[in-house]
């Protein structure tokens, strides 16, 4: 069988990694100067630093939240070359704690995955109180979430929903591929370039794949993006939990509204819905389930539902494309698709064909929007006031080693 054109079209191989030169900022845990260092030492890397700070000028604020404040910015050398500085603010706990979890994480891994629809870190540096800054891809279009939301403003077709989806599922492959699991995916993460391009954005709850023995979070994915093995408290998983968050978004773009949206918004809540809408979770469509430490359904069991219901509710994107849905939102992990299958589904092939970048929609909101977007920490909802989804991963900074990251 040959191989869908899909799987063949990522501008890299799938293990090519940037090649990233030592960053002379302060982020990664090394000791401060003291008595006993060579003061030389110290000096050469505030110079590096400012010396970094200076190829580029700060315009006006486009974002502003807790976690952080973003930059419009230009290359001092050429005003043309546009870049967002997302500066993270570091509070005095820092002296304590070390830089929290979200930064390094997003820094780490930022700097590792070079992919066209990955954003693009071009820097980092810090400044005299030790707030760290991100130099980022200028994305100016906004994001796809203020797209989704625009329905009278916006119209787009299915060929446009397989253009985003497949942009955005090339960037899941290479993350699994290179080993990294993003763990937030959802539509205010994926910001829209100046040519079209959605880029996945937001690091900050990535975490390399663990030994299969060594337990992992499940208080971790926006709520509404979370898949039912993280509601169970799954301590085992791999890359099935950001394809259910794929297939999230693949669902919102079609409908133009959340998928799994529960009132009141919580764990089991969210887990009713998932019932009503795919189907309860048993040990019949799901072997082992039930041995999951928090494994709870509300309610009478729903059966899996059928997929006239779900052609009933997603026809816009055809047989094919409610296929590849239902295999994404399929509530076993083990039976679901994995980053590769999904490339390697037919509708990538099947009629209509993807749109080009220059006929997609693209105003997703403009440059504030892409600020907003980055100034929010992992795991918050991007409505009602940018409220923090409950169980977020890491509440408290704390002082590491990129080794350590293995939550």
């Amino acid at each position: 069988m040959a191989t869908s054109p899909a799987l063949d079209v990522p501008a890299e191989p799938p293990f090519k990694r940037r090649k990233v030169s030592p960053e002379p900022s302060s982020y990664n845990n090394t000791p401060e100067a003291t008595n006993d260092s060579p003061p030389a030492v110290a000096d050469l890397a505030e110079q590096l630093d400012e010396q970094e700070r200076k190829k580029y000028v700060k315009g006006k604020k486009i974002g502003s939240g807790q976690y952080a404040d973003v930059f419009a910015a230009h290359l001092v050398t050429d005003p043309s070359k546009l870049v967002a500085i997302k500066k993270i603010k570091v509070g005095p706990e820092v002296k304590e704690f070390g830089i929290s979890y979200d930064s390094l994480r997003e820094i780490k891994f930022l700097q590792e995955l070079d992919h066209p629809n990955i954003i693009k870190l071009h820097s980092v540096f810090s400044t005299k109180n030790q707030n760290l800054n991100l130099v980022l891809e200028h994305l100016p279009q906004g994001d796809l979430l203020k797209l989704i939301q625009d329905t009278q403003g916006i119209t787009y077709t299915p060929a446009d929903i397989k253009s985003w989806m497949l942009m955005l599922c090339r960037a899941v492959y290479f993350c699994h591929a290179n080993s990294v699991l993003h763990r937030d995916i959802k539509p205010n993460n994926l910001l829209i370039a100046a040519n079209g391009e959605i880029k996945l954005a937001d690091f900050g709850l990535a975490r390399a794949m663990a030994d299969p023995f060594q337990p992992m979070t499940y208080n971790t994915i926006t709520i509404w993006y979370r898949p039912p093995e993280l509601f169970f408290q799954a301590q085992h998983y791999g890359g099935a939990v950001d394809v259910w968050s794929v297939g999230c978004v693949f669902a919102e773009l079609i409908a133009r509204e959340v998928m799994f949206r529960a009132w009141p918004e919580n764990e089991i809540n969210m887990v009713k819905i998932i019932c009503e809408k795919v189907g309860t979770p048993t040990e019949d469509n799901w072997p082992g389930v039930s041995k999951l430490r928090g494994y709870v359904t509300p309610g009478d069991t729903v059966l899996l539902r059928p997929r006239d219901e779900w052609l009933a509710n997603f026809r816009a994107i055809g047989d094919v494309g409610v296929d590849l849905l239902i295999k994404m939102l399929t509530l076993d992990p083990r039976q679901r698709l994995t980053a590769e299958g999904v490339l390697r589904h037919e509708f990538w092939t099947a009629d209509p064909r993807p749109s080009r970048l220059e006929d997609l929609p693209r105003k997703g909101g403009g440059p504030e929007v892409m600020g907003e977007s980055l100034k929010q920490r992992g795991g918050e909802l991007p409505r009602d006031g940018g409220a923090v989804a409950n169980g977020r991963a890491d509440r408290v900074a704390r002082k590491i080693d990129f080794g350590g990251m293995q939550k």
